[in-house]
């Protein structure tokens, strides 16, 4: 199994190192005649990239694209959609004094186990420079999503100790920090200038959401949409737990609480979080998950290296001090991959029942409780 590849119909393999020329991605699968709106996919690097704000790493990467096949005069063609950007801020110099050595934290150590060969220069595919193919594939299964009304949004919903009182998407991308409260803004800067000032990092938890999604989407046993979004999160580095809908308060709720009491017009409460034994209820899809604090901070540390003897180490270098601002993206990126590709993946199974059954209306269609903004506490 190549773990570089994802996604069944909607197929994208990315490629490239941190410190590499060049990363890209490749986008197999993706239907003819969409019109590639080129300043979305610009927007959506820009939110990705570094050297944003001095909130996060100081790396200067443009992220300037290219688009090297699979569009032709504006519209994808049906053929492989290659991205292509180049690394332009690369010093790859501090690195060289720790190439022998593992970082705490970091997948350094793992990686020598299973290749005994690795690309030490800023963590080499470890790194999470991988995203920005993500962000780009993400940008053009965004764009499909829409042409059947499915909107996708994140934010971040916890600095450390601090944490949203209310929801205002609105002005999510008003600030750096791209948190859903703007009345906690200010306190979550200070919670990360705070960590940088004392040599160390913070985690946060991010929210993203997904509507109008129809409903019917999934597998009941082993394609479980949840299970799919899951791995997908997990799938973004630093990513140290997923939940979905009431999540882990479940564990200390009754079910007269989280039972989601339907109606004509939709679900009273979306608990379930928009999915519901592995299928989409068209319901809001609501997901929150926990990014750990950056490994990559300046103090001294034991670790050993690749001969398994112990040594002191101090990582070096331009680290975000916080992960979770530039995740918000990321995230959003990988569920719409996820949706889209069991978007198609329903369409192909449904083709012949679609000319005659009058479900077909709802799931094709938006569905009355898909506009409905549950899930939002």
């Amino acid at each position: 199994m190549l773990g570089n590849t994802f996604g069944t119909l909607f197929r994208v393999s990315s490629f490239g190192e941190s410190h590499g020329p060049a990363l890209g991605v490749l986008i197999d699968g993706c239907p003819a005649g969409l019109e590639i709106d080129l300043d979305h996919l610009r927007s959506e690097l820009d939110r990705r990239r570094p050297g944003q704000s001095k909130l996060v790493t100081p790396r200067k990467e443009l992220d300037e694209f290219e688009i090297l096949s699979g569009v032709f005069e504006g519209k994808t063609t049906g053929m492989p959609i290659m991205i292509l950007t180049h690394n332009s801020d690369v010093k790859s110099k501090d690195y060289s004094a720790i190439k022998d050595l593992f970082r705490p934290g970091h997948a350094d150590f793992t990686y020598f186990a299973k290749y005994r060969h690795r690309d030490y220069r800023g963590g080499g595919r470890s790194s999470a420079r991988e995203t920005v193919a993500r962000v780009m594939a993400g940008a053009i299964a965004k764009q499909l999503l829409s042409k059947i009304g499915v909107e996708i949004r994140g934010g971040v919903v916890r600095v450390g100790n601090v944490v949203a009182k209310r929801y205002d998407w609105d002005t999510v991308e008003d600030s750096e920090i791209r948190s859903v409260d703007p009345d906690v803004v200010d306190q979550m800067r200070e919670e990360i200038q705070a960590a940088r000032k004392e040599r160390d990092s913070v985690g946060g938890t991010i929210e993203v959401q997904a509507l109008g999604v129809p409903p019917g989407l999934g597998e009941p046993v082993f394609g479980k949409l949840d299970a799919a979004i899951a791995g997908a999160i997990m799938s973004i580095p630093a990513t140290k737990g997923v939940e979905f809908g009431s999540g882990f308060q479940s564990a200390s709720s009754r079910g007269t609480e989280l039972n989601d009491e339907m109606l004509p017009d939709g679900f009273c409460s979306n608990a379930h979080g928009g999915i519901l034994g592995g299928i989409s209820s068209g319901a809001p899809i609501v997901l929150r998950f926990a990014v750990k604090p950056t490994s990559s901070i300046p103090q001294l540390k034991n670790s050993i290296d690749k001969n398994f003897q112990a040594q002191e180490i101090e990582t070096k270098g331009r680290h975000d001090p916080c992960v979770a601002l530039r995740a918000v993206p990321i995230a959003e990126s990988m569920l719409a991959l996820v949706l889209i590709d069991y978007w198609l993946q329903d369409r192909a199974q449904q083709s012949l029942r679609a000319q005659y059954d009058p479900i077909e209306e709802i799931r094709y269609g938006l569905s009355p409780s898909a506009t409905k903004e549950s899930g939002d506490e």
